[in-house]
């Protein structure tokens, strides 16, 4: 049932980009529906196309709730705030003080040395 509500809601939604761009832009750059001529003039093809463009958005909607509603019905979920610690249950990683990492020595200290006096200077 999802795979076939899923694949009606690519096809409205590639339906709905193809009206979006055949309509008449401001500029005019990808609009098809223009010219005085032919067997709509361009506000009956606006009009035409603005009607198909709220069809399409009322059914894509349709089918969106329709996906989220049937996509939600599995298993019950829980808030991750409920959820266990991380070393808690079966498949979680080992908590961080069952692993043992190795420590480095500690660097040897060098022998002491007093700093050398200042030179006296004369003024």
């Amino acid at each position: 049932m999802i795979k076939v509500l899923l694949a009606i809601h690519l096809l409205i939604a590639l339906a709905m980009v193809g009206v979006v761009l055949l309509q008449r832009s401001e500029g005019g750059a990808l609009g098809i529906g223009g010219g005085g001529s032919g067997f709509m003039t361009g506000r009956q093809a606006g009009n035409l196309l603005t009607r198909i463009t709220a069809f399409l958005a009322v059914v894509f909607m349709t089918t969106s709730m329709a996906l989220a509603v049937l996509g939600g019905s599995g298993a019950p979920r829980r808030s991750i705030l409920e959820q266990g610690t991380p070393g808690e249950g079966t498949n979680a990683s080992p908590s961080v003080d069952a692993v043992q990492v190795p420590v480095p020595p500690p660097p040897q200290e060098a022998p002491a040395t007093a700093p050398a006096p200042p030179a006296a200077t004369e003024q």
